[in-house]
Order: structure tokens, then sequence, then C-alpha cells
């Protein structure tokens, strides 16, 4: 029992466990943030349009309510995190390449006969394949 506690500390402990922990938690609460905008804000502007002060509202068939309002409100909260994650990601991966250098292309190995065309090393005096003289330059 001592060793599997002993793993699951190291395991938790981990720096990609306590980063996706702190990730899920900024989330969660960000998400609370996205849901206040829509229902506090966005949805009041959208219920100006039918007029009737609710977003798309509900209807009724046959006793069953059919809230198609609080569908719109989860579509909008959808697409406003997603948005956000897609520009914080565009962000975070522009940041990181920064720093990076590109890198150079690497010298040539090879060249290419002048008389038969074959490649070769560039170090080569003579062609393995014509056993032309290769001017050396």
């Amino acid at each position: 029992m001592k060793k599997f506690l002993e793993e699951f500390k190291a395991f938790a402990l981990k720096g990609n466990v306590m980063d996706m922990a702190i990730g899920v938690i900024i989330g969660a609460a960000f998400g609370n943030i996205v849901t206040a905008l829509t229902e506090s804000f966005i949805n009041p502007l959208l219920g100006l349009i039918p007029g009737n002060g609710e977003v798309g509202g509900a209807f009724t068939i046959k006793g069953q309510v059919f809230n198609y309002g609080a569908f719109i409100t989860a579509v909008i909260n959808f697409l406003i995190m997603a948005l956000v994650l897609f520009l914080l990601l565009k962000a975070i991966n522009k940041a990181m390449s920064i720093g990076k250098k590109e890198e150079e292309a690497a010298a040539p190995t090879t060249k290419a006969c002048p008389f038969c065309k074959t490649d070769i090393n560039i170090e080569a005096t003579r062609c393995p394949n014509c056993t032309s003289v290769l001017d050396e330059k």
C-alpha cells in the first residue's frame, strides 16, 4: 500500500498533471464567465430582435416544452469559448515560435558530374560512373 501511495504521489505531482488540473479549474471558471456574459448581455440583446424579450423562447407539443432559447444560449456559449480558445492557442503558438531559430539549410554533400550528370560526392575528383576527371574548383 505504501508503494502504491508513493507511485500515486509521483504521478499526481508531475508537471503535466498539475498543469492539466490548473487548466481544468481555469476553464471551468472561464466557462462561468462566458455563461454569465451570454445570459446577462447577449441574450437580452437577442431578445430584442423577436420583440418578446426572450431568446427564441419555447414551444409546446402535446404537453412537452421545447426550450429552444436555452439551446441557442448554449450554442452562443460554445462559439464564444471556441473563439477564445482558438485565439489563445494561436497567441501561445506565436509566442513559442518567437525564440526558435530557423534551421539552416544543410550544406550539399553531392554534386552533378558535368559529363554524365549523375550525382557524386562533392569532394570527388573523378566520376565513379564515367571516370571523367573533374575540374578542381
